[in-house]
């Protein structure tokens, strides 16, 4: 295909850019679609008639996302996941919609790098001899002192 046949047929070329969320993950760019929408934010009368307010969807499946990560993910994203396997950032801080579409991108981009780094796994420690005992101590004391509020005084009659 010579570039004169791109001119008359434009409907052929499809360029599948890369969006790079963090270091290592980089997503195709049909995986987000952003929608904009009327913000009840800032913007005084303006806010009435532009729709300012960007509605970021981040697809999972299109995302092709490690499965571990996409777990990760998944719970991360809480509320915000729907049915459809998508994401919803709903962002409206600013005025322009340029600037509240770089918003829901960075905020993205902030989820999924929270969702890259795996949890530190726990590791099971016991009590010392020493804790065990001060926590027995603490248990004794507070009990005797819990008696002493119980007692009724007795009368001599």
């Amino acid at each position: 295909m010579t570039w004169q046949s791109l001119i008359f047929l434009p409907c052929q070329l499809r360029v599948h850019s890369m969006i790079r969320l963090t270091d290592s993950i980089e997503i195709p760019d049909a995986a987000i679609s952003m929608q904009f929408v009327r913000s009840s934010g800032p913007g005084g009368q303006n806010v009435n008639k532009v729709a300012t307010a960007a509605q970021l969807r981040f697809n999972l499946d299109r995302a092709q996302l490690p499965a571990d990560v996409r777990a990760r993910l998944e719970r991360l994203a809480g509320r915000r996941l729907t049915l459809d396997g998508e994401i919803l950032i709903e962002a409206q801080r600013y005025r322009t919609q340029e600037r509240n579409r770089e918003d829901a991108l960075a905020r993205l981009a902030a989820l999924v790098a929270r969702a890259e780094t795996p949890p530190k796994p726990r590791v099971a420690t016991r009590p010392s001899r020493a804790a065990k005992q001060r926590r027995t101590d603490t248990k004794v004391r507070h009990g005797a002192k819990k008696r002493l509020r119980s007692r009724r005084p007795q009368r001599d009659d």
